[in-house]
């Protein structure tokens, strides 16, 4: 009897410890501006499940409030406007902030870069995350940084005519995103980074003469099969994209780590989901779009070639006047280099050289 009572007591106390952590453990409300309209495929759809889950598997511990383009910060104010605390979280994708940081766009994209799946074994098991939070904290940034959703391959962009040789670039005015701006300047190009909800606008007005900016599923929901009816593939700039959750570190580290831990694990299932929704809803649409007059055009060998070559010069530039660029570049370089061994036997077709 006297051990069956002890027993209940243990029990109890440790049911009342537990409790009494539950109670401690702060409730969250994440505001979160987000730099994309929420009911993009793929784009915009993560960080709406992401609200959801936090919610769930929290038990309402946590909860993520959405706030769409432009109603609480604009989209490029984002990562200031999180690192101050004027809000707590956001949702963007750290090409954004190249202007501030020229390497935030190698946690972005890379022109002739990783895909999703070796972007994630750089960020998740090589020095990928360590360096992406280090590059926020060396610039006096105070956010936590999480991968929170990828792309894969988007189109490379959106012309009134065909582009058959790289002197067709030059005097051009495109919309394009991240390093792959900087190659298209490179061979003459005038860049330019809009918001996806002003693209439309700017390509009908004239103001601009072609345009990137996602997969086929999401630029059908902007309409610019309507305007420019050539569409080129493959991204060479964008074979995968990382969007990241920013979280005000005041925000973060008066989270518990039970809390904490929900919040990194929903971020990693995000990763997967993303990929796949993504996948999974460009063919219905390139057929849709096929059907109405649009042309998939694939680029030529010469103009992946000129891009590529292109592209090295830029990555030389930016490693020379850039140290912490050339740091991440050399580091990436080197895991992408280990990572060609395995790609070369895993994969179809084999890569030859």
């Amino acid at each position: 009897m006297f051990s069956r009572k002890s027993l209940a007591m243990a029990v109890g106390a440790v049911t009342l410890s537990l409790s009494a952590t539950v109670a401690t453990a702060g409730n969250v409300l994440l505001k979160t501006p987000v730099a994309f309209n929420s009911s993009l495929p793929a784009l915009g759809t993560p960080i709406v499940k992401v609200a959801d889950q936090l919610k769930l598997i929290s038990g309402g511990s946590i909860k993520m409030k959405i706030y769409e383009p432009g109603k609480l910060v604009p989209p490029l104010q984002i990562l200031d406007a999180v690192s101050s605390g004027k809000v707590n979280a956001g949702y963007a994708t750290a090409g954004y902030w190249k202007g501030k940081m020229k390497a935030a766009s190698l946690f972005s994209s890379v022109p002739f870069g990783p895909e999703a799946g070796e972007y994630m074994a750089w960020m998740y098991y090589g020095n990928g995350l360590k360096l992406y939070q280090e590059m926020y904290d060396s610039n006096g940034y105070n956010v936590k940084v999480l991968p929170c959703a990828i792309l894969s391959p988007e189109t490379s962009g959106w012309y009134s005519k065909p582009i058959n040789k790289p002197e067709d670039l030059k005097g051009l005015n495109l919309r394009y995103f991240g390093l792959g701006a900087a190659v298209l300047e490179k061979l003459g190009a005038g860049t330019v980074q809009l918001p996806g909800g002003e693209i439309f606008g700017a390509l009908e007005k004239g103001v601009i003469d072609g345009a990137e900016y996602s997969q086929p599923a999401i630029d059908k929901r902007l309409g610019l099969q309507k305007i420019v009816k050539y569409n080129y593939f493959p991204g060479w700039h964008q074979q995968a994209t990382v969007f990241e959750l920013l979280i005000n570190k005041k925000t973060w580290s008066k989270m518990d780590k039970q809390q904490q831990a929900i919040v990194e694990t929903t971020c990693k299932a995000s990763v997967a989901d993303s990929i796949a929704e993504g996948e999974a809803s460009q063919y219905n649409e390139m057929r849709a779009m096929k059907e109405s007059g649009v042309k998939h055009m694939y680029w030529s060998k010469e103009m992946l070639d000129t891009f590529q070559t292109t592209w090295a010069k830029v990555a030389d530039e930016y490693s020379a006047e850039d140290p912490f660029f050339n740091k991440v570049w050399g580091d990436m370089t080197a895991f992408r280099n280990g990572y060609d061994l395995w790609e070369q036997y895993a994969f179809l077709p084999r890569k030859t050289k």
